[in-house]
């Protein structure tokens, strides 16, 4: 990288054993995409919660050429309300975000996450189970989206394989957003 990483602390002391994490999770990322110029880490301590302890705000801003990357990652929630108070397990998150940033900054730049014409969006296979009847694609932002073999369109979910392009309208589920209609491109000639 161009420029050191830069490791922030708000509203809690700096601690080494957290910076050396975050230095060996950045140098993983550089790995990933070496052409990162710069990236800068902030850790927020929120309000200590009486019961779970000190929750925390993680903030990733990852310079590539021509434009920052941002992720931001903020306590998660359990169903009683209060937040998940464990630094590692933000830290972690923050960072499997920041990969699926890069892996789709790195797609758009290769020109695999080209959008077609429409209302359908372009994504790729990143997991399909054997013997399972569904699998997740990776959309432009780097999100994985569910999809069932049901919403496949225009080819077998047998034939299916990591690491295909398809194209897929995104929905609202029980769950969160899901890719529906997925449909293989059909080559020309």
């Amino acid at each position: 990288m161009e420029r050191p990483v830069d490791i922030v602390f708000h509203n809690t002391d700096r601690s080494e054993t957290v910076e050396a994490d975050i230095r060996a999770r950045v140098e993983k990322l550089e790995k990933r995409f070496p052409h990162m110029t710069g990236c800068r880490v902030s850790i927020e301590g929120r309000d200590r919660q009486h019961h779970t302890g000190q929750a925390w705000d993680v903030h990733l801003v990852m310079s590539v050429p021509g434009q920052d990357l941002a992720v931001s990652r903020e306590p998660h929630k359990n169903k009683g309300g209060s937040s998940h108070p464990d630094l590692a397990g933000s830290l972690r998150e923050a960072f499997k975000a920041a990969e699926k940033q890069l892996d789709a900054y790195k797609a758009r730049l290769s020109g695999e996450a080209v959008l077609p014409t429409g209302s359908a969006l372009a994504g790729r296979i990143v997991q399909i189970e054997p013997g399972e009847d569904h699998g997740y694609l990776l959309n432009a932002t780097g999100s994985q989206l569910y999809f069932h073999r049901d919403s496949v369109t225009n080819a077998r979910f047998e034939d299916l394989r990591e690491g295909d392009t398809v194209h897929y309208v995104e929905e609202e589920g029980d769950a969160g957003p899901v890719a529906t209609k997925v449909r293989v491109p059909v080559s020309p000639g």
